[in-house]
């Protein structure tokens, strides 16, 4: 994972200056491990700086993309792509529910003739992504299930 330091260098390297916004944007993509959107990241660097505008985190993150400091996770859904600063490679679970975005910690299968079923293509990144319930939803579920099943008022007569 990359540093404020390490991206500040990179920026510096490009001749970009580390303002008090990208600062701001880099520390939550740093520090949020939840694999945030654009629009996620706005709405936490609006109650710190509220004159950032949507643009502008727009603009960082994809200055971000372009040094190597942050990365898509993927597009799950309706709510847009999700970034991440993680460089060392992983999985993800994805609740189906909450539509949560998790980093795992388990091997990526190993699919030996990739490339042969692929002719003329090379395979540059391995990724797994589980889709489920996390257990909050799960728990959550299992709760409204278990209260359907009680009987009612009306269902235990008089």
């Amino acid at each position: 994972m990359s540093s404020m330091e390490q991206v500040a260098e990179q920026l510096r390297g490009k001749g970009l200056k580390l303002t008090p916004q990208r600062r701001l944007i880099i520390g939550i993509l740093l520090e949020d491990r939840s694999h945030p959107t654009v629009d996620e990241v706005y709405r936490k660097v609006l109650e710190v700086m509220p004159e950032v505008s949507r643009t502008t985190v727009y603009n960082t993150i994809r200055e971000m993309m372009s040094l190597g400091a942050v990365e898509e996770a993927g597009r799950f859904g309706a709510g847009g792509i999700r970034y991440e600063t993680s460089d060392e490679p992983h999985n993800h679970f994805l609740c189906v529910n909450c539509k949560s975005l998790v980093d795992v910690d388990i091997p990526t299968p190993e699919v030996d003739d990739v490339e042969e079923r692929l002719p003329g293509c090379v395979v540059l990144q391995r990724r797994l992504t589980l889709y489920g319930l996390c257990a909050k939803c799960r728990e959550s579920l299992e709760s409204e299930r278990a209260a359907e099943r009680l009987p009612t008022v009306e269902g235990l007569g008089e």
